[in-house]
């Protein structure tokens, strides 16, 4: 009786962390041709999810559950668009960055 109860805990707490990495939020950036097709996506999302909202950090950045991934990519292809996901600490990226060369220093 004591080994079940120990699988069922085990059980209950293996399906939580699950559905919290299911549930969980992810930086993503939309690249397009340019802001009218950026924007072509955002107003297809809203228009075939209206209750599925996209949270904004920038112009092309946003916060979205994790799930939500394969459908945003399948309206962005359909808008000559693309999604990336985005670090989730981009303050890490900028420290590198001042580390690599840019192409405008490499100019003799």
């Amino acid at each position: 009786m004591i080994s079940f109860r120990r699988d069922l805990t085990r059980y209950v707490v293996r399906q939580s962390r699950v559905k919290t990495i299911m549930n969980r939020q992810i930086r993503i950036g939309i690249i397009g041709r340019d802001a009218f097709w950026r924007n072509a996506v955002i107003v297809e999302w809203e228009h075939q999810y209206p209750d599925r909202k996209l949270v904004a950090e920038t112009s092309a950045c946003y916060f979205i559950e994790l799930d939500w991934l394969d459908d945003l990519e399948r309206i962005a292809k359909e808008c000559f668009s693309k999604i990336v996901v985005a670090p989730a600490d981009p303050s890490r990226r900028s420290w590198l960055r001042h580390f690599m060369p840019s192409g405008s220093d490499n100019q003799a």
